[in-house]
């Protein structure tokens, strides 16, 4: 070979140079060397198909080349695997091998055979298995491509494959003869897979190589940058950083090499591999393959370095170093990561789960669980891995901790907190605005600090670097010279560093960002910061608020937002002006001395000298500002406090000099914890950094608050030591001012719960506090909230002030402490936390404290302090549920937009009587106000002054009735830009605008008849096209209304509510469908819905939902061009009239076997938009077709809309066992609600295949699953899946895909395989012989594929049927006559309508679920006969709205039901005629008042009712009727047709129930009085529908059931 140079190379085991590092050796280097180091007759190269057309053919060259130079006599095989983690079986196992054995390789494999494996894990481990064991071991080489392999799994021999029991359970130790680690593979290498390499390149060197470690953390950036440039084969995009990327991995490489050459077998040394893997292990066990293995061991890194933090092992910095570090190469440390919950749709690892994996690990000794525990950066605790028992991992693992009672009484402890926040975030700042490196010891490690740290990186403004083991912060400051940040500045809840920042971004100079953007979690977007903002401001800084209007994007809020409680908050955007102008500043500094500080350390860069005045009274926290003046004067800039003028401060222009070292003070209000707990449980306890000397107002606390409540308190200036009465004798303090210590009050509070007072008084009043309202939570309401969970009273003071100052707490004994019903909530605040932990200490029954980990924001280790130095027991406990839930969403105001005439006061009475809200038309209101109509306002005021009172009117019921009302807006309110405004943003925060949609051409046919209004002055097309975009723009959800007639109003409310339910999320059809074994979608193929409306309710039969598929509409009236997006919106809304199934929403493109152009992405973007605007229940987006940013736009803003995300691969290139679908699948979760694969079926054992590959998903994941195979040879995988099936109907033009088949036929299939078991069904009753049930149910037994069979048993004894009941093939039963009372003893249970009726007509059986009566199912008694004269009326017009009444004739059973289904139908009163009066009596008497029952006696009776306009028969028919009712009946009839036109109906309806004879006397009477007559079959087939939907949970076809009752009737 005729290179000079020579790789670098890595010794293991004895071998010099077995291990080869370098870029560009894979070719003719790896030839040459194994044609002469490893020397074979035989090479098998063995890779996976992904890699296998880039790297083998130039290899192939290379081997011939280097074989010839040579004159080797030797041949080159290849073999291919399937790509993934299911190649690392036992299958593929056997196929290489059996492969190698056979006679076609001519010859085969033998002993002397070399395997090179090239490529990642799966390759390593599995073809490393195959040397091992093949003719009992023959040599192999490594030769990784992934970073992850190339430092882990190439090196140390460890070879295996998967079981279904577990992961690497089958292998050997089988060392390979070389590795060849060519990082030029790394170019190639996604993203993804590399940050996931570099978790193992952490870990090797946190636990044996600082200086390795030191190096990772100060080139994070640059090789952060290099990696995550897009990969590019023919490009290096590594050039940049190769020495540092190569040194890293050298590193790694020797460590690991070392280690295993030390410990082959495991051991013990060997063990330290694993830090990070016991847990990390076991999370990857829950979340693989979505969550890769680098990113569970990061989070596995960080809890185990936690958890030695948490045995007293690991100092505090050296765990914020390695969180640090992982966070930088944006590798997860929590499992509450956001990227990793995203991509792992949002799985929850329990810790019963994670322990339950852990205690399979390999390393245990048997039921002990063994983990690595680091002793510092670059050191482990001891050479292996350290017993933990399980308890102290649960504590870590653990959302919150139950803290026990039980401070040892005989304690003297020294406690030294952490350093100070405050002073800890203004050395950082100081240091990062000064010239040199100052060394900042006894930092503070918190999330607070962090952020700091963070924000002042992104400014440019400093850089960080750890030394002593994380004990040390060396900061090289940038002198200033700061720049605008192109990140936003996230600050979490850190109200120190937003203050500061606010002021530190505006001294920042312009790049290609002209501005920074300061934003923050939810409660700092409550946090005030308005006075520093003014006073920045009236200097000349450009400041404005904003509001997040998605995802890194803002708008400016507007004068109505900052009105409102926290207008005046985050998130910020800081125009980068070089720094503040300087001279005099003003600022109102009552709320937080913060802002003083904030303006006071910026003042030395500003343009000229600043004197700073506070205005607006004396600013809270004064010893903060001396702080602030102290640490400035101690990195050379001197504050002169003004002798003449109060409370103001000169600054000069000055530059900021480092000094060489900083120590920070711990923190005094972290101190009041350790002292507390003396006080509280009598015991000694010593602060040796906190003094009379100290910077910080709480040092005071001590002396001013536990010295009067009895405790002994020796203070010198560097220490405090604090020794507490016995417990339970602290005394109350009559009032405390703590105003120079307002974070302490909290820590004061819970003493005060148990001070009392020998006198009587136990009540504490702590005064000074008002800003406490405004910190991480309203604090001083938090206290008194969770106070009272232990039965301790508290009171805000001054009683009934708008904003507390103070509190006033009772004490009480502390064996009366109670226990927390759910823990103490502690609002994210960690305050909070550690307050009630020292309360909890001496609780009778300790408590348990929420979220654990909200104490890092000041003392990440104090859980640890608490255990260590206080001996307080301990336990971690999950919570299921935060006890803290998101703002309900559903409870804001609907606003209705759309044209005049389209419909929205209609609209807006349904939605206001649907969802129970009051309607407002907005129109209305104005002229009311006003007392002018709306043409008067605009003949006085002109449009402009028409306009602005329309839009003041908008402004005030946004501000004032925003929650649980209706409104319907004017026609022209877009025409407004502020009206616009206020509509877009209260409609991206959540908030419901609804376009109200119709034809234009409808609304012109009625504006020319409506002339309430003023007439347009453009033309209505013009006015139309012009307003179009803007309602688009304005709303979240566009309802488009049909044209209807009169008779269709009620279709158009029910439209109206199925959309409302479902945009309100009242419809869970997703949640309904998943409860079903089986469920189907119907795939339409019509080109337009309304020419299909006759076949639509045959086609929905038996299925779940119905797929609307856009790319095969086509518009009749614009045949040449795509549909519009007003002719799709009609499709949905003629669909959504026409069933009630759930709507899907599918746009298929060409390549994915659909009709959409493949390249009219953007249209299928705007298409999904539209569907969420339509409120579709289901939106089908295809996965593959659009880039990450897209599938997440359409997922956020999804609402209630559920995603099915799709990919189909109709050529064939996938297969489903090997693992090439597995991507596709993990990529479909992270957006959908529902995941669809579509594949082709190559042969009958592709089904086989499908159903292994949702075995595997449905055990990975809860998402449902749709995958099926296209194709006759597919079909089978349709009949299958058990989960939204698509299919089609004979009655469709044609199928959607190829080897769709029906539900029905699907079922029949189910059938025949024995999946459906046929059940028996039964009339019960006599007589029963002339029945047309059976006809009825049989029919739609057979058309839906169903095998049950239905017949009559006749009996009048309930008793005879017991053991039909019991039978396990019982599937239900219809009850007639006499049985419908006697059967309810027999049953498990009857359901509401039943009961009030007081009758049972169908029995249906529960399968999941077993009663004592009926062992094997559960029987329910229900009443269908109520629906079924429900359905009847509806299908024949039966108009109902206020006033109008009804007729029941007779006093039985069934008059029962007709008087149940009228008043659900809303009839009111309800007449009731009959022969017995006191049978009358006893019916109108079983129903509650609000029925309205009246009975008619006599003609004298007719005068005094409202005439009805339906009457419902239910009296025997084979007697003439009784002469006084046919009088009465005779009036009454003749009365409602002569009434007709008053009563606003075109009809009058009488539903007869007698079955016989055809025409029985009572039709007579009516039909000769002009009545619209419905015979009594027809409620038969009516209320067999909802039997049979009751029973099959199918709604069968009304048609098919009338038929069958009629025909032969």
């Amino acid at each position: 070979m005729g290179s000079a140079h020579r790789p670098t190379t890595v010794p293991i085991l004895g071998r010099e140079d077995a291990i080869v590092v370098d870029p560009n050796i894979w070719g003719l280097y790896v030839a040459y060397d194994l044609l002469k180091n490893v020397p074979s007759s035989t090479y098998l190269l063995i890779t996976d198909t992904n890699l296998h057309d880039i790297y083998v053919p130039p290899f192939q060259v290379a081997f011939e080349d280097a074989a010839a130079s040579l004159r080797a006599d030797t041949r080159l095989l290849t073999y291919q695997v399937p790509p993934g983690e299911t190649s690392k079986s036992r299958t593929m196992k056997a196929a290489v091998e059996d492969w190698m054995l056979s006679e076609e390789r001519n010859p085969p494999c033998d002993t002397k055979t070399v395997i090179i494996a090239l490529g990642g894990g799966v390759i390593g481990d599995s073809i490393g298995f195959v040397a091992a064991t093949f003719k009992r071991g023959i040599r192999f080489v490594q030769v990784p491509t992934s970073l992850l392999a190339m430092v882990d799994s190439s090196i140390g021999g460890k070879t295996a494959i998967d079981t279904p029991a577990g992961k690497n359970l089958i292998g050997a130790f089988w060392q390979p003869s070389r590795i060849y680690i060519d990082l030029q593979f790394l170019n190639s290498l996604p993203t993804r897979e590399f940050i996931n390499g570099m978790a193992e390149v952490i870990k090797t060197a946190a636990i044996w190589n600082e200086e390795a470690f030191r190096s990772l953390e100060s080139n994070a950036s640059r090789l952060m940058e290099a990696i995550k440039e897009p990969p590019n084969v023919g490009r290096d995009r590594l050039s940049g950083v190769r020495d540092i990327l190569k040194n890293a991995i050298l590193s790694s490489v020797r460590v690991k090499a070392h280690i295993v050459s030390s410990d082959e077998r495991e051991g013990g040394l060997r063990n330290l591999l694993n830090f990070g893997h016991s847990i990390g292990h076991a999370i990857e066990g829950i979340l693989a393959p979505q969550i890769l293995h680098g990113e569970c061991v990061a989070v596995g890194m960080h809890l185990e370095a936690v958890l030695a933090r948490f045995l007293g092992v690991l100092d505090g910095g050296a765990v914020a170093r390695l969180t640090n570090c992982l966070a930088a190469y944006e590798l997860p440390t929590s499992l509450q990561d956001q990227t990793l919950r995203i991509r792992s749709a949002n799985k929850h690892c329990s810790v019963n789960q994670l322990l339950t994996v852990m205690g399979v690990d390999k390393k245990n000794d048997g039921k002990k669980k063994r983990i690595v525990l680091l002793a510092g950066i670059g050191r482990t605790h001891e050479l292996q891995a350290n017993v933990v028992p399980d308890r102290d991992i649960r504590v870590i693992l653990s959302s919150g901790i139950k803290v026990s009672s039980g401070v040892p009484k005989t304690l003297r402890v020294s406690c030294t907190p952490p350093g100070s926040k405050s002073i800890s975030n203004r050395a950082l700042l100081l240091a990062a605005l000064g010239n040199g490196t100052c060394r900042i010891r006894n930092l503070l490690h918190s999330d607070d600090t962090e952020v700091m740290m963070n924000a002042l990186t992104k400014l440019q403004g400093a850089s960080f670097t750890w030394e002593e083991d994380g004990r040390v912060l060396a900061v090289k400051g940038h002198g200033g010279h700061l720049q605008a940040s192109a990140e936003d500045l996230y600050l979490g809840n850190a109200g120190t560093a937003s203050r500061f920042l606010t002021s530190v971004a505006v001294l920042a100079k312009p790049t290609t960002h002209s501005s920074s953007i300061l934003t923050g979690n939810a409660r700092m977007k409550q946090r005030p910061i308005g006075s520093l903002v003014d006073a920045l401001r009236r200097n000349g800084a450009d400041i404005t608020y904003m509001k997040q209007a998605g995802e890194s994007s803002y708008v400016e809020k507007t004068n109505e937002d900052l009105e409102k409680k926290y207008g005046h908050c985050l998130p910020l955007r800081i125009q980068a002006s070089g720094g503040m102008e300087g001279g005099d500043i003003s600022l109102d500094a009552k709320e937080s001395s913060q802002y003083v500080s904030s303006i006071l350390m910026c003042a030395p860069r500003a343009k000229q000298p600043v004197t700073l005045r506070m205005v607006g009274g004396p600013p809270i926290s004064q010893p903060y500002i001396d702080m602030t003046s102290a640490m400035m004067a101690a990195f050379g800039v001197e504050v002169i406090r003004s002798r003449t003028e109060e409370h103001t401060y000169h600054i000069p222009q000055a530059d900021y000099q480092n000094p060489i070292d900083y120590t920070i003070e711990s923190d005094a209000s972290s101190a009041t914890y350790p002292l507390a707990i003396a006080a509280i449980s009598g015991i000694t306890c010593t602060v040796p950094n906190i003094g009379s000397a100290s910077l910080q107002g709480d040092a005071q606390f001590a002396v001013k608050v536990l010295e009067p409540m009895g405790c002994t308190v020796s203070q010198n200036k560097n220490s405090t030591t604090v020794t507490g009465p016995p417990i339970g004798t602290l005394k109350p303090i009559e009032q405390v001012d703590m105003t120079t210590m307002t974070d302490a009050f909290l820590t004061a509070s819970v003493l005060c719960a148990v001070a009392q007072n020998a006198k009587g008084n136990p009540t504490t009043r702590i005064v000074g506090i008002a800003n406490q309202q405004k910190k991480e939570c309203e604090r001083i309401t938090a206290m008194k909230e969770q106070l009272a969970g232990f039965g301790v009273t508290c009171r805000l003071w001054p009683s009934g002030a708008h904003s507390p100052d103070g509190i006033e707490i009772d004490g009480i004994d502390y064996n009366n402490l109670k226990k927390p019903f759910e823990g103490v909530r502690c609002y994210d605040d960690h305050r909070v936390a550690m307050s009630f932990s020292v309360l909890a200490s001496i609780a009778p029954h300790g408590a348990l404290i929420r979220e654990r980990e909200c104490v890092g924001k000041t003392w990440p280790g104090w859980w640890d302090t608490l255990r260590q130095t206080f001996n307080v027991d301990m336990d971690g406990v999950e919570l299921e549920l935060p006890i803290d839930h998101p703002t309900d969403l559903s409870r804001k105001s609907i606003f209705l937009i759309g044209m005049r005439g389209a419909g929205k006061t209609t609209a807006g009475r349904w939605a206001g009587s649907i969802l129970r809200r009051p309607f407002v038309d907005l129109d209305l209101q104005l002229e009311e106000e006003t007392g002018q109509k709306i043409p008067q306002i605009i003949k006085e005021s002109g449009w402009a002054g028409f306009r602005a009172k329309e839009l003041g009117i908008l402004q005030r019921v946004f501000r004032e009735k925003s929650e649980d009302h209706v409104f319907a807006c004017g026609g022209g309110i877009v025409e407004s830009p502020e009206a616009r405004k206020l509509l877009v943003e209260y409609h991206k925060s959540g908030g419901s605008v609804i376009l109200i949609q119709r034809d234009i051409e409808d609304i012109m046919a009625y504006l020319q008849i409506d002339k309430s209004r003023p007439a347009y002055e453009d033309d209505m097309r013009g006015v139309w096209e012009r307003r179009k975009h803007w309602y688009i723009e304005c709303c979240s959800y566009q309802h488009y209304s049909r044209r209807i007639s009169t008779n269709s109003l009620g279709q158009a409310l029910q439209d109206l509510e199925r959309f409302l339910n479902t945009v309100t999320g009242k419809q869970q059809c997703l949640k309904e469908i998943r409860r079903k074994d089986r469920s189907f979608f119907v795939s339409l193929t019509v080109p337009d819905v309304a020419a299909a409306i006759e076949v639509l309710p045959e086609v929905v039969v038996g299925t779940d939902a119905v797929e609307l598929r856009i790319d095969l509409l086509e518009d009749a009236s614009n045949p040449q061009r795509p549909p519009s997006l007003d002719f799709i919106a009609n499709q949905v809304a003629i669909l959504r009239g026409s069933t009630s199934l759930p709507i899907i929403f599918t746009v298929r493109t060409h390549s994915q076997g659909g009709r959409f152009p493949d390249d009219a992405l953007e249209e299928v973007f705007e298409l999904y938009r539209l569907a969420l605007r339509l409120g579709v229940d289901f939106l089908d987006i295809q996965i593959s077709s659009f880039p990450e940013s897209v599938l997440h736009a359409v997922s956020s803003a999804k609402r209630h809309t559920k995603i099915i995300a799709s990919h189909h691969d109709p050529k064939g290139t996938l297969s489903w066992k090997d693992g090439s679908w597995i991507q596709y699948y993990n990529k479909a979760l992270m957006y959908s609600d529902v995941v669809k694969l579509v594949g082709v079926a190559a042969s009958q054992r592709t089904n086989l295949e499908i159903l292994q590959f949702k075995q595997w998903a449905l055990g990975a994941h809860d998402s449902p699953v749709i995958a099926i195979n296209m194709g006759r040879e597919g079909q089978l995988s349709r009949i299958q899946n058990e989960f939204l099936t698509p299919v089609s109907h004979p009655a469709l033009p044609f199928k959607a895909a190829p080897g769709q088949l029906s539900a029905a036929q699907i079922r029949t299939a189910l059938s025949l395989h024995g999946i459906i078991k046929p059940k028996k069904f039964f009339l019960f009753g006599k007589p029963i012989d002339q029945s047309r049930s059976p006809a009825l149910h049989n029919a739609l037994f057979g058309e839906t594929g169903l095998p049950h069979e239905y017949g009559l048993y006749e009996t009048d004894n309930a008793a005879e049927l017991d053991q039909i009941l019991k039978s396990e093939d019982f599937g239900g039963a219809s009850v007639t006559i006499p049985l419908k009372l006697d059967i309810i003893p027999f049953l498990d249970t009857v359901t509401k309508d039943a009961q009030i009726i007081g009758a049972v007509n169908t029995i249906t059986v529960d399968g999941a679920r077993s009663s004592n009566q009926h062992p094997g199912h559960f029987l329910t008694g229900r009443n269908t006969d109520w629906q079924g004269i429900k359905l009847t009326l509806d299908n024949a017009g039966a108009q109902v709205s206020t006033g109008q009444s009804a007729l029941v004739i007779g006093g039985g059973g069934t008059a029962r039901a007709a008087i149940y289904s009228l008043h659900t139908m809303g009839y009111s009163p309800l007449y009731i005629l009959g022969r017995s009066a006191s049978r009358l009596q006893d019916v109108v008497s079983s129903f509650p008042s609000d029925y309205d029952l009246q009975i008619i006696t006599d003609l004298v009776d007719i005068d005094r009712i409202r005439l009805p306009t339906v009457a419902i028969g239910t009296i025997p028919a084979d007697k003439p009727i009784e002469p006084t009712m046919q009088k009465v009946l005779g009036h009454v009839f003749q009365a409602s047709i002569n009434s007709l036109p008053l009563q606003g109906v075109d009809k009058v309806i009488l539903l007869e129930m007698a079955y016989k004879p055809a025409v029985t006397p009572l039709m007579t009477l009516a039909f000769e009085a002009g009545w619209m007559i419905i015979p009594g079959l027809e409620v038969l087939a009516a209320q067999g529908c909802y039997q049979f939907d009751a029973w099959t949970g199918i709604t069968p076809l009304f048609a098919k059931a009338r038929d069958a009752v009629m025909i032969g009737s």
